[in-house]
């Protein structure tokens, strides 16, 4: 079976007849299932962690429009920020604001941002097809048209109507590479986190008090670049603290008494002069550490309390510059302390520290070490292992720094936020409360400024000087061309940079602010960009809002699902989606990221041209990482996949194609028979339960309903009806047989798409396209039919473990198998199950109390044997007829050759049976080659040539 052939045959059927258009005009009278569909880049290939949340966005979908809803599927892209800067910058061989600013200029810049934001739209465009997912790709949606970034501009002003906009000087995580600062949800992406070696410290600093002129404080830290910048050293209140002198060197050293450990190896190196509490430590004063700041003598170098501050690590006295972090910074506005910030906006010193002037602050670290020690004010040095935030992008780690910058006052709104989240369906469920509950009760007020150039620029015009205190911020093209007079047509900031508006307060100017909005903020507004939305659509966007579905990967519960429910909370006091689906990470087969430079994956097309998408599909969302957990990625498991579902439900369709598919049966359910009542229940059950699990998102356990069931259809159904295609019962089985098949074709629809149709077409269904199919309705369930079927399968079950105990194998016949069992069998029918099952002539049920027992007969006569060398004889003629291809309308020729006098009476005595069980029209005892001929092993000691030949 070729099924990635095939299944690009039923794509080119989708495309010429237009199947997904179809299914949209299908139900354009229906009820709206409103999806968003978050926009990814273009300007990388897609990857598994597309395929992943791409695929859940297919599958619901489709299994909502077999239920009659009308379901938009609506690309986008995502063209500003970062990403694509960075990708600019690779090209031109630039790094950093100062480089674009001086060598390209922002305009060049923009353009080149421009140019490359869809590179890849048709590699997009092809995977996404060929993973059978359907999305209007023609009509997409991209953040960078003037059209929405007018609905960013027109979101942007009702937060700050709202008052829910401020500009603010506070510490944020600041990539120095990228000239920037970050959200905090950005500094807490995954893999923003690495395990990195930095230097660690401990720095003594020395006592004012000339009573203490030789005592000196202990201080830690893993960031030595900031102690050019310290301006306090903060203690914990309730912390025991001791003064001891150092026997080697007579100087006097205060640190946390828990910490002695650290830096003394015996009590014999050191005399304790003093106990105390951290409080009583509060005042102190010290000299500067440099002399940059010496001017804040007065206020600053003091010893102060911080809650903060414990003994579990460093010397339990911590070094503070409050310009270089939120603790310290909170601390410095409490104390009232001096915040020197001599470090500038590509994250290199500035003149006011002139040893390290123009130095990238985290490479100027061992310079700063190698002064110290010099100087004779390091104590110890050691190397520290930790986990420190990088850039998202670009890799470089973050360094937190006091910057001005525009938020939006997301702690105003917080408490909504959470009674919002309470109306949000998460699957899995545990993402309510925990990892997104649990960052929405610490939620910040979010930085949306960014000191980049390509992005929808902030919409804030005021005076450069501030001279005047006018601020304006607009909040549309036509508000914007009014104001200052001019035609706008184009809202980025190499633009909008040039545009003036006079002051209505004074008679100067008012010009833009240079900052442009973060990415996430665009994403957010997602909704409304979208629509065009207020300006265009409004009816459209209220009939659609909120969504009730949207999936992307577990990285966005602090991403895309955060900035949709701020901004929705923040307009309209709602959430922005009512369901979401939260798919895992897609790791290596080794559980390390998937690496194009390690080739430690397959690539998707690879997988796609060798075993298919179905295979891929089924494969993904019966994974743990269709429920946000994650996944280690292994083609073999792909394959797996595939021959456990596709494989085993290829061949039942192959079965009735080869008997039933030219007859041109009615595919209807037959109740003729006890194994189409049972296999028509399951179908029911199936359906019953399937559709439960769907419309609770469940798609693991949905892959799982539908594999246990596709094993029982072939395993016990088909099985068990194989004899009944040879006898008079053949119509209702063929009946049922594809009835069934037509029947489970629509429910895996969503699931795998291609085989789906493939069987549907072939069974000939009503309709063109099992797509353009209704969702199925469970019907009767026949309780006592299931019931009595177990028992049947237990028996079998326990008659099977009896021979292999016995060492006999089904294919030789035995007398009889006594069954004591709770529930008596009384159908004959069933009874038939049981024998041809177990290969019994005889079922001996007693009916008895306990668990059930199987007794068998395991005397094996000579007309027994007789029995078991025919059924093997017939079973390996017919295997050779599949090696040579033959079909079941083959006719042939059987030669044989034999010494074993048992065998050639087998031939003699049973040859219409042998004729009838092998298709053979005649058998003649020479051997003369076939087709193919082989000699066969019957049993030990028993062996005979046979060769077919087709008539």
């Amino acid at each position: 079976m070729n099924l990635p052939k095939q299944e690009e045959e039923i794509l080119k059927f989708w495309k010429k007849n237009k199947i997904f258009e179809k299914s949209l005009e299908k139900t354009k009278q229906g009820k709206i299932f409103r999806f968003y569909d978050g926009p990814p880049f273009a300007t990388g290939l897609p990857h598994y962690g597309h395929v992943l949340p791409g695929t859940i966005k297919d599958v619901i979908p489709r299994y909502k429009t077999m239920r009659g809803f009308f379901v938009e599927r609506r690309w986008g892209w995502d063209c500003h920020g970062l990403p694509v800067e960075y990708e600019v910058e690779k090209e031109l061989k630039i790094s950093g604001k100062k480089e674009i600013e001086k060598k390209v200029g922002i305009k060049k810049f923009n353009e080149a941002c421009k140019d490359i934001v869809l590179r890849y739209t048709e590699e997009w465009r092809k995977t996404v097809e060929r993973t059978g997912r359907w999305v209007d790709m023609d009509n997409a949606y991209l953040t960078m048209n003037p059209e929405y970034m007018e609905s960013i501009w027109w979101v942007f002003k009702s937060l700050q109507e709202k008052d829910l906009i401020y500009e603010g000087h506070k510490i944020l995580p600041y990539c120095p590479r990228c000239g920037t600062p970050l959200s905090n949800f950005e500094a807490n992406m995954p893999g923003a986190y690495q395990d990195v070696k930095d230097p660690a410290i401990t720095v003594r600093f020395k006592l004012l008090d000339e009573d203490q002129k030789d005592t000196y404080l202990l201080a830690w830290t893993t960031t030595p670049w900031t102690l050019p910048s310290n301006i306090a050293l903060a203690v914990g209140s309730d912390v025991d603290y001791v003064e001891v002198k150092d026997k080697e060197d007579n100087n006097h050293y205060i640190l946390a008494a828990e910490r002695l450990k650290n830096f003394y190896h015996t009590e014999e190196e050191y005399e304790i002069i003093k106990k105390s509490k951290g409080k009583t430590l509060t005042g102190l004063k010290y000299e500067p550490l440099f002399h940059y700041f010496e001017r804040f003598q007065n206020t600053g170098f003091k010893v102060v309390e911080a809650d903060f501050v414990s003994a579990e690590d460093g010397t339990g006295i911590v070094h503070i510059a409050p310009a270089f972090g939120e603790d310290d910074n909170e601390l410095g506005k409490k104390e009232d302390l001096p915040m020197p910030n001599p470090v500038d906006e590509h994250g290199c010193f500035t003149d006011e520290v002139e040893n390290y002037k123009g130095m990238q602050v985290k490479e100027a670290d061992l310079k700063i070490i190698k002064d110290l020690k010099e100087a004779g004010k390091i104590i110890k040095k050691e190397i520290y292992k930790h986990s420190y935030p990088h850039c998202w992008r670009c890799d470089t780690p973050l360094i937190y720094k006091a910057v001005s910058t525009w938020f939006v006052a997301v702690t105003k709104i917080k408490d909504k936020m959470l009674k919002n989240n309470e109306k949000i369906y998460w699957m899995p469920e545990h993402l309510k409360h925990g990892r997104f509950g649990k960052w929405l009760e610490e939620a910040r007020d979010w930085a949306v400024s960014r000191n980049r150039f390509w992005g929808s620029p902030l919409p804030i015009w005021r005076h450069k000087d501030g001279d005047c205190d006018n601020v304006l911020v607009i909040g549309s093209r036509e508000e914007l061309e009014k104001l200052s007079k001019q035609k706008v047509k184009d809202l980025h900031k190499h633009f909008v940079d040039k545009i003036e508006i006079k002051c209505e307060k004074c008679d100067g100017v008012l010009t833009r602010v240079p900052e442009i909005l973060d990415c996430w903020f665009e994403s957010g507004a997602m909704p409304y960009g979208e629509y065009h939305y207020p300006f265009k659509n409004k009816k459209k966007f209220e009939q659609n809002y909120p969504a009730e579905f949207i999936a992307e990967s577990i990285d966005q519960t602090r991403g895309w699902f955060y900035t949709l429910l701020v901004l929705s909370t923040a307009l309209f006091d709602k959430p922005a989606f009512l369901n979401v689906v939260v798919s895992g990470l897609v790791l290596a087969e080794d559980g390390k990221k998937m690496s194009k430079r390690l080739k430690n994956y397959p690539e998707p097309k690879e997988i796609l041209d060798k075993h298919g998408a179905d295979a891929l599909r089924l494969y993904l969302m019966g994974s743990p990482a269709a429920k946000a957990e994650e996944l280690r990625f292994t083609e073999k498991d792909v394959a797996q996949t595939s021959r456990e579902f596709l494989f085993i439900l290829q061949n039942i369709f192959s079965f009735w194609k080869m008997h039933a598919g030219k007859s041109g049966v009615e595919l209807k359910p037959s109740d003729k028979n006890v194994l189409d009542k049972w296999i028509l229940s399951k179908l029911n059950i199936l359906t019953r339960d399937l559709t439960a699990s769907m419309d609770k998102y469940d798609l693991p356990k949905s892959v799982r309903l539908l594999r246990e069931f596709i094993n029982e259809f072939s395993t016990w159904y088909l099985r068990r009806s194989r004899g009944r295609f040879k006898t008079d019962d053949k119509k209702s089985a063929h009946q049922t047989l594809g009835f069934v098949l037509q029947e489970t074709s629509k429910l895996i629809a969503p699931f795998a798409p291609f085989m789906a149709d493939s069987i549907y077409q072939g069974v000939k269904g009503e309709k063109e396209s099992v797509h353009l199919e209704d969702w199925i309705s469970a019907g009767k369930i026949d309780e006592k039919i299931l019931k009595e079927m177990k028992v049947v399968r237990d028996v079998c079950e326990a008659g099977h473990a009896e021979r292999e105990r016995a060492g006999i194998k089904v294919r030789q016949p035995l007398a009889k198998i006594t069954i004591n069992n709770q529930q008596s069998i009384i159908s004959n029918q069933l009874l038939d199950l049981i024998k041809d099952e177990l290969n019994i002539k005889e079922v001996d049920i007693k009916k008895g109390k306990g668990k059930l027992k199987a007794v068998l007969d395991t005397k094996i006569t000579d007309n027994l044997k007789r029995e078991g060398y025919l059924r093997e004889i017939i079973r390996m003629v017919n295997s050779l007829r599949k090696q040579a291809g033959f079909t079941i309308a083959d006719r042939a020729t059987l030669s044989w050759k034999s010494d074993n006098s048992e065998i050639t009476k087998i031939f003699k005595d049973f040859e219409e049976d042998i004729k009838k069980g092998t298709s053979c029209t005649e058998i003649n005892n020479k051997k003369s080659k076939g087709d193919i001929d082989k000699d066969i092993k019957i049993a030990d000691g028993v062996e005979v040539w046979v060769g077919v030949k087709k008539v």
